[in-house]
């Protein structure tokens, strides 16, 4: 980190339209994708990638979509999201901690059907 930049979390979700495997890597790498370029990221300056899948997704993990992407260097972490009653199904999210300067403004991104998880933000679409 140089003088002038802080780290930042970013939020993005996305709902993938089957349980297989090309579903879940084709919605994985759409949003990581949007996420990077919104944001203007490099897999240098990104320090990790959380990434979560309601649990009627298993047919394989997110982390393979974004080692497709070359965030090789990137620490990844799959894992599930709560199974609440009720809760939008198939739906990945991803949280994406990064180096960028004081100033910046995180665009989220929540794409198709998950962007009414947050409709509240501007950039959810």
């Amino acid at each position: 980190m140089s003088a002038g930049e802080r780290v930042f979390a970013l939020r993005g979700a996305v709902q993938a339209e089957r349980n297989d495997r090309e579903s879940i890597l084709a919605s994985t790498d759409e949003l990581l994708r949007e996420m990077i370029a919104r944001n203007d990221l490099t897999p240098e300056v990104m320090i990790s990638c959380l990434l979560t899948c309601t649990d009627d997704l298993d047919a394989e993990f997110p982390a393979v979509a974004a080692r497709a992407l070359g965030l090789n260097d990137v620490p990844l972490l799959c894992t599930r999201e709560m199974d609440v009653p009720g809760s939008m199904p198939r739906v990945i999210r991803a949280m994406v901690h990064y180096y960028a300067p004081a100033d910046h403004k995180p665009a989220h991104t929540y794409l198709g059907g998950a962007a009414a998880l947050r409709s509240d933000l501007a950039s959810a679409q």
